[in-house]
């Protein structure tokens, strides 16, 4: 699966990547205007969106694919539950929170 992973913590996205995600092509952009570049460059498969990034809340970029016509499955990925539940409230296809990220693969794999 092509996976964009949208998070501004370099060290936690070069620890997980490896980690849980390694099967995948992964994509990290720490912003949402580097996610909107990557989407409209090219696909993929899953979005995974922390809240806190820096120059927004990723609950924004979660409304504008729900607002696109993109068919694309987004996992919130924030380590509070505050976040979680903005992205999901914004549209998120399902939550897998930071302290749980071992789980990553099962939650992306339950989406298709």
């Amino acid at each position: 699966m092509r996976v964009l992973f949208v998070d501004n913590h370099a060290e936690f996205t070069a620890s997980v990547v490896p980690l849980f995600l390694a099967v995948h092509d992964v994509v990290v952009v720490p912003t949402i205007a580097a996610a909107r570049q990557q989407l409209a460059a090219g696909r993929f498969d899953v979005v995974l969106v922390d809240y806190d990034l820096d120059d927004s809340k990723g609950d924004e970029l979660v409304q504008w694919l729900r607002r696109s016509a993109t068919p694309i499955k987004v996992v919130g990925v924030s380590a509070r539950d505050a976040g979680n539940e903005a992205l999901r409230a914004a549209g998120a296809d399902a939550i897998c929170a930071k302290l749980q990220f071992a789980t990553i693969e099962s939650v992306v794999r339950a989406l298709f």
